[in-house]
């Protein structure tokens, strides 16, 4: 690994005024997608390559007259024209990529490096953290803050109906996904230990990312490392026991805002009552129980919204200002999106990859759709997700649906020291639970065992972070209406 050529933050920001034109290596990626956008928004002439072009991100980046390019046509001399390279994590350590990048003689960085110095430094940001939930709760806090009157900035790792994944906004606030992954191969650190967070929100912690960390303490070593600099407030989620370790650990010396929201917090919030509209819900803020309403559904969504609440009433914001910010919120596609229906059943895409994911997710959709029967497709291609790690949980959450289908990971798992996960095993203990199930390990398979075990009075819940074998890229799409 050379590093000659790689720019540091503090060499970032000195030489700013002369870097224009900036190339990102493997742009679309969700993160490097929306800070390439951000970036053009800032002025900053914008250009990328990548091995493939895959909607959503690909048709939106089109949409923005960012010039694309296959990877296949990118060299040395292609590159001398940049004055910056921003280096997507999926560009491995040992590679021709990589030797290419290095070599070139282009100062080259990560988009976390490049966010943080060249658009965070002097925003208000707000870091959205967590195992569970960072997508999601960064859309509903910057829809609550536009509600409330703001032009809040946000960055989201994901694609959204109505808006880009990223703008810069006023100043006054700004929303970032802030992502415990790492930055890339020659900044092996979290994501958002770059973003220059003020205020913090931790939906969750728990263990994840086996590729990269061995244990949940690693991942809490990141939260450690960061805290310090942060000097507005905390809102964290006290369901979890990492979560908790951190307050204890920090609450006291740093003297500023700090919330414990939760299932087992006497904050709350307590479900009042759910249905397919919405849900009414309580939090017992400041010793008083204050009522909130909301069309979202599910107690995950629940608990999302509440960390949004808590980090607007104490910016100020008065209760009724707040009600009235959470009564209509959208969500982030796929992130139980209603696709349509397919011979007859309703056909649900959502991004769940973890156990505890999964639960939640099917939990909800059994509120939204209560005569219906939940038919999961779930396809385990996270890292750790399709390594043994989960393999007990997996079978646990997958419990709650009516019928299964498991699409086998094509790959194997690159966690540390773990073996692939077992969809079979997990297979056989469902029907011995009396849940028709099926293992499939190719999109021909799972074409036929859909048709095969779907029926009109189903929920079809897919629940993958990638195509699903191909499903979402073949004519299945075309077969909803």
């Amino acid at each position: 690994m050379d590093l000659t050529n790689n720019i540091s933050a503090e060499e970032l920001l000195k030489n700013k005024s002369k870097i224009k034109k900036i190339f990102f290596y493997r742009i679309c990626g969700t993160g490097m997608g929306a800070c390439a956008c951000l970036l053009k928004e800032a002025g900053y002439d914008v250009e990328g390559a990548d091995m493939s072009f895959a909607p959503p991100m690909s048709t939106y980046l089109e949409s923005t007259g960012i010039p694309l390019y296959k990877l296949s046509e990118v060299n040395d001399k292609f590159l001398q024209k940049y004055d910056l390279i921003i280096v997507g994590n999926s560009v491995p350590r040992v590679s021709e990529q990589a030797t290419l990048i290095e070599k070139c003689g282009v100062a080259f960085t990560s988009f976390p490096t490049v966010l943080g110095t060249l658009v965070l430094s002097n925003q208000n940001v707000i870091g959205v953290a967590g195992t569970h939930g960072k997508t999601t709760t960064t859309y509903l806090i910057t829809q609550m803050l536009e509600n409330l009157g703001k032009k809040p900035g946000y960055f989201i790792g994901g694609i959204i109906d109505d808006r880009p994944p990223s703008r810069l906004g006023d100043g006054s606030y700004f929303a970032i996904e802030s992502d415990e992954y790492d930055s890339a191969y020659f900044q092996k650190f979290s994501k958002f230990r770059q973003y220059e967070i003020d205020h913090l929100i931790l939906t969750s912690l728990e263990f994840d990312h086996a590729d990269i960390f061995n244990s949940v303490e690693d991942i809490e070593k990141e939260f450690i490392a960061a805290i310090p600099k942060i000097n507005g407030s905390f809102v964290l989620n006290n369901d979890y026991p990492s979560c908790l370790k951190l307050y204890e650990q920090f609450s006291k010396t740093k003297k500023v805002p700090w919330y414990l929201y939760g299932n087992t917090s006497p904050l709350g919030p307590k479900i009042v009552t759910e249905n397919q509209e919405g849900t009414i819900f309580e939090l017992n803020f400041e010793g008083k129980p204050v009522s909130f309403k909301t069309n979202l559904i599910g107690k995950h969504n629940v608990l999302n919204v509440t960390a949004c609440i808590l980090f607007c009433l104490n910016e100020g914001f008065s209760i009724k200002q707040v009600q009235a910010a959470v009564k209509k919120l959208n969500m982030v596609k796929r992130r139980q999106e209603v696709k349509g229906k397919y011979k007859g059943a309703i056909v649900v895409d959502d991004f769940a990859h973890h156990p505890r994911a999964v639960s939640v997710t099917i939990d909800s959709i059994k509120t939204k759709f209560p005569d219906k029967k939940i038919f999961v497709v779930l396809e385990p291609m996270s890292a750790t997700a399709r390594s043994n790690v989960f393999q007990d949980e997996f079978a646990e959450s997958l419990l709650l649906a009516n019928k299964v289908i498991i699409a086998k990971p094509s790959i194997a798992t690159t966690a540390k020291d773990k073996k692939d996960l077992d969809t079979i095993k997990i297979v056989e203990m469902l029907k011995t639970k009396k849940i028709p199930s099926a293992n499939v390990d190719n999109l021909n398979q799972l074409r036929l065992m859909i048709d095969q075990m779907i029926s009109t009075d189903d929920v079809l819940l897919i629940l993958s972070n990638r195509t699903c074998l191909g499903l979402w890229e073949s004519n299945f799409i075309n077969e909803i209406h």
